[in-house]
């Protein structure tokens, strides 16, 4: 069945992306109106993240959030097909001579990215860096074995040197001995899973149980760590600009570089909300 299906997925993704919006308009109605897919989730999520926002004006972002839902699921599968020239023309990086400027200094760098926009897309990084300087994006083994097979042939499409969250110390350690550069990108707004927590950020409006593991590794390797900021310019067109959090993080202050990353990631919500991925479970874990 699987293979079926991977098969039916591949011929689809041969359509070009304005083909493919369609299928997404038809698919909103199915997955917002019959389906109703976590809508009760996202509906908590935005009545206690804006909650100086009117029902109405919250139902608007709901729907179009929803729309948006649909396009990052056929983008994301547009992935397997997509060209190089095509990605490259529609996910567009800003300030990368400061990732560049750290390599000349002989180091890696730490990027908290978010589930905003395409966070798939920008996977496509490793297109604009020199060999020299691998990306390693930072994931969770899946229990599926084919799909975890699927995750890492998608995401690694471009270059990117997929790392298991388990083995990440052991791989930064070994490219710190091997005289190595990379960037290790880390989703940093995920539920902390019932871990530990060591910080709580006032984050839209609600106290967030927050992941500090990017800063920590920050500082343990004395690595800058720069924000990606990413921005839906139009539909099917992205763009990541890196914004310094810390280029010194020994110096920082605990947790410093954390809250800061919450707050910037803030104001992008702020601005367009419908971008951001409502249906997780963000706030599983109180204090």
């Amino acid at each position: 069945m699987y293979n079926f299906l991977y098969i039916v997925v591949w011929i689809f993704t041969l359509l070009p992306l304005k083909v493919l919006y369609l299928l997404s308009d038809l698919c909103y109605p199915f997955v917002y109106y019959l389906v109703g897919y976590r809508k009760q989730v996202v509906r908590t999520n935005l009545s206690n993240s804006f909650p100086n926002k009117t029902v109405n004006e919250r139902r608007k972002i709901e729907r179009k959030f929803y729309r948006f839902f649909c396009d990052l699921f056929v983008e994301t599968i547009k992935e397997m097909n997509i060209s190089k020239e095509e990605i490259k023309r529609r996910m567009t990086y800003g300030n990368i001579q400061g990732i560049l400027d750290q390599s000349d200094k002989g180091k890696s760098v730490m990027i908290m990215t978010s589930h905003y926009g395409n966070w798939e897309w920008t996977l496509a990084f490793p297109l604009f860096m020199p060999d020299t300087n691998t990306s390693n994006p930072i994931y969770k083994k899946q229990n599926n074995k084919k799909a975890d097979y699927f995750i890492n042939k998608l995401r690694s499409k471009f270059g990117a040197k997929l790392i298991e969250k388990r083995e990440l110390l052991r791989v930064m350690l070994r490219y710190k001995h091997e005289n190595k550069l990379g960037n290790f990108w880390m989703i940093s707004d995920q539920s902390t899973g019932g871990q530990p927590v060591n910080y709580f950020s006032h984050f839209l409006n609600q106290d967030t149980a927050t992941l500090t593991g990017t800063e920590q590794l920050a500082k343990r390797f004395d690595y800058p760590v720069f924000y990606a900021d990413i921005t839906r310019i139009k539909r099917g067109y992205y763009h990541c600009e890196f914004i310094p959090l810390s280029l010194e993080p020994t110096k920082t202050a605990e947790f410093e570089i954390t809250e800061k990353y919450m707050q910037m990631l803030q104001k992008r919500i702020e601005i367009n909300p419908e971008y951001w991925l409502w249906t997780h479970r963000r706030w599983k874990y109180g204090r």
